[in-house]
């Protein structure tokens, strides 16, 4: 594993070839050092999700039964971590990357996932992390090598500082519900707790939906710390995906962080007519999707 940190003018990042993740973002001010991501722990995680940010491919999220049909093929999925029975997330978030590039701000990564019993997927994902103009971009592609063509999509999963008086101001048209499996089930109108097309805290409970009909972007407020962040997405990224944690699911969970994560598609999109989002991809096509953080201060 290797740990390489970007530096631009005051901002700085920090990232890990393990999980292709991003450990930190943050900015120095005076009086120190403003976390705009939350900083995984001073010690190397041991799984992505302690740190700040990590990639979704070959797609994110869960299939409903992990298995889908396509082009009159059936697929099996099978799970790929100890905590849930669904194949989640792809392999990115949890293989080692290598470094083809990198320089005092900018990080090139990538990986192969060859072919295995438990996914039909077999593709190579890239992923740039730079510094500059004032904010981090992050950039991923993935590519099919597979034999066949097969539904992919791409997103992240961002660790946002929650702090008691933060807000989220993020469009939406309406959201989908929730089963116990974690798997959505209607698509219903927005509550007024969850409609974030004006300036509004994350609920103080367990909250893991996708939501549709966003514009590609998302501001984070932070008043007591005087400062914000701009999200900015690609095209391809219509759908977002809101999830605060419990002390059910984490028992050390202490509402001091939400991830706020762009997506490709919607959650368990392989079993939508219309592929809720996935892309057909060729063998030897790529999709390619790039997000941006920009923070601001009063």
């Amino acid at each position: 594993m290797s740990e390489l940190r970007l530096q631009d003018g005051a901002l700085s990042a920090v990232v890990s070839t393990r999980f292709g993740a991003t450990l930190s973002f943050e900015v120095e001010r005076e009086g120190g050092a403003t976390p705009l991501l939350r900083p995984s722990a001073p010690t190397p995680p041991q799984t992505a999700t302690a740190t700040a940010c990590f990639p979704l491919l070959p797609f994110g999220n869960r299939v409903r039964g992990n298995r889908f049909s396509y082009d009159g093929r059936d697929y099996a999925l099978a799970a790929n971590t100890d905590w849930d029975k669904h194949y989640l997330h792809g392999e990115g978030w949890l293989a080692d990357w290598r470094v083809e590039q990198a320089t005092a701000n900018r990080v090139a990564l990538a990986f192969k996932h060859e072919e295995d019993r438990g996914t039909p997927y077999v593709y190579e994902g890239r992923q740039t992390i730079r510094l500059g103009d004032g904010r981090l971009v992050l950039e991923l592609s993935v590519t099919n090598r597979g034999a066949a063509a097969l539904p992919f999509g791409l997103g992240w999963h961002p660790f946002v500082p929650m702090t008691p008086k933060m807000t989220l101001t993020a469009a939406a048209n309406s959201y989908w519900g929730e089963d116990k499996n974690w798997l959505p089930t209607e698509m219903i109108a927005l509550p007024a707790e969850l409609d974030f097309n004006t300036p509004k805290p994350p609920p103080r409970r367990w909250v893991n939906n996708g939501f549709e009909g966003w514009n590609g972007r998302a501001r984070i407020v932070w008043p007591e710390r005087r400062a914000s962040l701009s999200i900015t997405a690609s095209d391809i990224f219509q759908r977002y995906f809101v999830f605060v944690s419990d002390t059910n699911f984490d028992p050390d969970y202490r509402q001091d962080f939400f991830c706020f994560e762009p997506m490709s598609h919607s959650a368990d999109a392989h079993h939508s007519p219309d592929g809720g989002g996935l892309r057909r991809l060729e063998p030897g096509e790529t999709l390619t999707g790039a997000v941006s953080f920009a923070p601001g201060f009063d």
